[in-house]
């Protein structure tokens, strides 16, 4: 069977789409580029936002009328929290977000018969970490380990709990047997990923903290294999766990620290665990036990009820931290949760103008960020070649250009940077 994939959303969705790309190909089958003939199509879905269903359902209409004799299979997070809307697309096999393995069966005997399959469990049931195979296929990089799912922080926007179900854990052994296995397969670095990798280890005996974690795996690899976080919650950093952190020679100073608003009356309407004077406590640490750490963050401007009093505050509170990127998203009513309901609804005119303001702040933040790498040397590990110039990424996550006839593909060299432009360092080898 020749089979497409095709992913949306977050980097727990690219992981178990390579997953799933792994155990299709050791049972024989090929895949092909979404773009091309395939016998069937595999759309893993996601469902953050109401723009992000639309985004779904388009791509499953076209393949639908791209390839109508094809089986067309849908799994995700959409279909676990909206099967009925997926239903009426004439989709082949619905699943959700759970059983990857249990997946590829069904999808055989739906190609096989021919046969409608709809397969959905209640994802707040699942007690257990389903383990996938880490990774991807070859000419990667950069490789993701799954550590963690489910979420139960119910902010007032999110439906992700309801999609994911409750926290699970893969335990510690696994963590470190996983990253063991890809830094043998040749990635130079692996991402530690979930849906909120703060609250691995809840579900354990013992209930580790996820620096346990974090320090087994980078302690069982090389120096010279990087490990990067994914998105953290502001709690989780504290003294001690920068203490710790900062020991780790091969852990990458980026912190991705989920933020969505910087004004306190705003993040207790999204129901968030913390207020701004706790957020700003965790970028002080950062920057007690780094040198210029990569500090990163979320934001959604137009939230239900903010004034432009609100924003200000908000605005004002992102210089203070002065972030190195920012990932800026207007509020999208998302059927399904409290905030939906909430009066105060903000125009959609209003919230692009926030958007666009904390944009401009953002990239002046970055530019003066990169402006402090200018004339110094720096590790970056290089990924791929685009018009005419290697690609790769800093141990902060800064994207680096250079020029070189010869290939650079996963290899870590030392570049002085001479500039930059566009949001990229520019450089030399050295």
């Amino acid at each position: 069977m020749k089979i497409a994939f095709y992913t949306l959303g977050c980097k727990v969705n690219q992981y178990e789409t390579q997953a799933l790309e792994q155990l299709v190909t050791q049972r024989g089958h090929s895949l092909v580029p979404f773009e091309e003939t395939a016998d069937a199509y595999v759309i893993n879905t996601c469902t953050v936002t109401a723009v992000s269903d639309k985004k779904s359902r388009q791509v499953i209409r076209r393949a639908r009328k791209a390839a109508p004799d094809a089986v067309i299979a849908v799994c995700g997070c959409y279909p676990q929290t909206h099967p009925d809307d997926v239903e009426k697309l004439g989709v082949d096999l619905i699943s959700g977000t759970g059983d990857r393995t249990g997946f590829v069966d069904l999808l055989e005997r739906e190609w096989r018969d021919r046969q409608p399959i709809t397969a959905l469990d209640d994802a707040f049931q699942r007690r257990s970490f389903e383990s996938l195979p880490a990774g991807g296929l070859e000419g990667r990089t950069r490789a993701m380990l799954k550590m963690e799912d489910g979420c139960v922080n119910f902010c007032s926007y999110c439906i992700i709990p309801y999609a994911r179900g409750r926290v699970r854990s893969l335990p510690l052994a696994d963590c470190v047997r996983q990253a063991r296995e890809l830094e043998a397969a040749g990635y130079r670095e692996i991402v530690l990923t979930g849906i909120e990798i703060s609250s691995w280890g809840q579900d354990l005996e013992g209930k580790p903290e996820l620096m346990e974690a974090i320090e087994a795996i980078c302690q069982g690899l090389s120096p010279d294999t990087r490990v990067r976080l994914g998105s953290l919650e502001p709690r989780t950093i504290t003294p001690d766990f920068c203490r710790r952190a900062a020991a780790l020679p091969n852990l990458c100073p980026h912190f991705h620290l989920s933020m969505q608003s910087g004004c306190d009356t705003v993040l207790a309407r999204m129901n968030r665990k913390y207020d701004s004077n706790r957020y700003y406590k965790s970028v002080t640490f950062l920057h007690e036990a780094y040198d210029r750490p990569a500090v990163t963050t979320d934001l959604i401007v137009g939230f239900p009820g903010e004034t432009e009093e609100e924003f200000q505050q908000t605005l004002d509170f992102i210089q203070k931290c002065a972030f190195s990127a920012m990932h800026i998203f207007p509020y999208s009513k998302r059927p399904g949760t409290p905030a939906a309901k909430l009066p105060g609804q903000v125009r959609n005119a209003v919230k692009e103008e926030r958007a666009h303001r904390a944009a401009q702040i953002a990239r002046t933040m970055q530019d003066t960020y990169l402006d402090s790498w200018v004339g110094e040397t720096v590790p970056v590990l290089f990924e791929e070649e685009r018009e005419g110039l290697w690609r790769g990424h800093t141990t902060r996550y800064c994207e680096v250009e250079v020029q070189s006839v010869q290939p650079l593909h996963n290899q870590l060299r030392q570049v002085q940077i001479t500039g930059h432009a566009g949001g990229a360092l520019q450089g030399v080898l050295v």
